[in-house]
């Protein structure tokens, strides 16, 4: 079991097909649940399961937080999206990793986040920071 970074083969496909959208503020809802070590996610995995989900604390409950998309842009030969950084406040866990995936879309998977090492945090705050809004850093990336 393992947890791999990678943007699914599914959501690939359905990129092709017209399945998602991330224009914003009309586009899909995105959200992001947090796994432990012993989940298996990465390329083939096709949408969200509670299987090795993080359990349920403070501010973070099955399915993890709603994700606000910051739409799409392209420079030079890279189209790009990217989110607002998420927290869970009043939390204590451990995490290795990360799923986003399409409400609007059956729960599809989108992205698996690899974190390498556990996170944690005790009677706190846990926040994913993505990063930048560009063509060289944000979180998906199509050249």
């Amino acid at each position: 079991m393992a947890i791999t970074q990678a943007l699914p083969n599914s959501f690939k496909k359905q990129l092709l097909d017209g399945d998602q959208d991330f224009t914003l503020s009309t586009g899909d809802v995105f959200k992001l649940a947090l796994y432990v070590s012993t989940a298996t996610l990465g390329a083939t995995t096709t949408a969200y399961t509670t299987t090795g989900e993080v359990t349920a604390s403070g501010a973070y409950s099955a399915g993890g937080g709603t994700l606000v998309n910051s739409g799409t842009s392209v420079v030079s030969t890279v189209a790009f999206t990217d989110f607002a950084d998420l927290s869970f406040t009043g939390v204590t866990l451990t995490a290795r990793g990360a799923l986003i995936y399409n409400t609007s879309f059956s729960n599809a998977a989108v992205a698996v986040l690899d974190f390498t090492t556990d996170k944690t945090a005790t009677s706190g705050t846990f926040t994913i920071q993505f990063p930048a809004f560009t063509s060289t850093a944000a979180i998906i990336r199509i050249s």
